[in-house]
């Protein structure tokens, strides 16, 4: 069983900086995808960045040049370093982890963290 535990969101100016960081507790197998997805407000959830170990991360074009992602794995931790924030990041960013066993894929997600920027 693989829970995730997020932390770090909460309320930012826009130009403000961030830091989100999420705990894998749990079986991690070679392989595995860590990512931050988010839900806007009225919208459907999106990927922010995602990385496999010893890969660099892979970003989506509203995240590129402003987030960076990065994972210690030693630790099961990944953490999402947000700057230059604008009020439109405003939302819900949960912490997602697909593992890869005896060719399955086994999905996971943290229960989300607010984040909010003010103009």
């Amino acid at each position: 069983q693989v829970q995730l535990v997020e932390s770090g969101g909460g309320l930012a100016q826009a130009g403000g900086s961030l830091n989100l960081s999420c705990v894998v507790n749990g079986p991690v197998f070679p392989g595995n995808v860590l990512a931050w997805y988010r839900v806007l407000p009225g919208k459907e959830k999106e990927l922010v960045a995602s990385a496999v170990r010893g890969e660099t991360p892979v970003y989506a074009d509203f995240a590129r040049g402003r987030f960076t992602l990065f994972r210690i794995d030693a630790r099961s931790t990944l953490f999402l370093h947000m700057t230059k924030l604008k009020p439109e990041d405003t939302g819900v960013y949960y912490c997602n982890i697909k593992n890869y066993r005896l060719d399955r894929e086994y999905i996971n997600w943290g229960w989300g963290t607010q984040v909010t920027v003010s103009s």
